[in-house]
């Protein structure tokens, strides 16, 4: 359980923080959503009020947090909320199977119940 933990954890990571850092470098050419779809205004209007470079600023913070193992708790909370928008989106605007959010999802999940006794602290009273 150890290594799967860790392969989750870095793998989890890894997603975040190349997609993140792909944003500013353009490393890798990702396919737009079709023009004048549902999905390309929300994208179009996401970017244009900078509130896209935030949220991706967001997702390097949570990404390294998450690699960094000590504060994978902190990671997941950011983490988590991004995660479901992307879910969302890919749900409701593009109408698409995107299997890198749901395997993100999946692997954000499995950390969440590996480290469930910190999160549940939350929870009591």
């Amino acid at each position: 359980m150890k290594y799967a933990t860790l392969a989750a954890r870095f793998l989890l990571a890894a997603i975040f923080i190349v997609f993140s850092l792909n944003f500013w470098l353009h490393f890798i050419n990702l396919p737009g959503p079709a023009a004048g779809s549902p999905a390309a205004t929300f994208m179009g209007v996401l970017f244009t009020t900078g509130y896209l470079a935030a949220v991706k600023m967001l997702e390097l913070l949570g990404g390294i947090f998450v690699a960094s193992g000590r504060l994978l708790g902190a990671g997941l909370l950011i983490l988590g909320p991004i995660i479901l928008n992307i879910l969302f989106v890919d749900i409701f605007l593009t109408k698409a199977f995107n299997p890198l959010s749901t395997l993100a999802a999946i692997l954000a999940l499995f950390l969440l119940w590996t480290k469930r006794e910190r999160f549940l602290a939350f929870a009591t009273a």
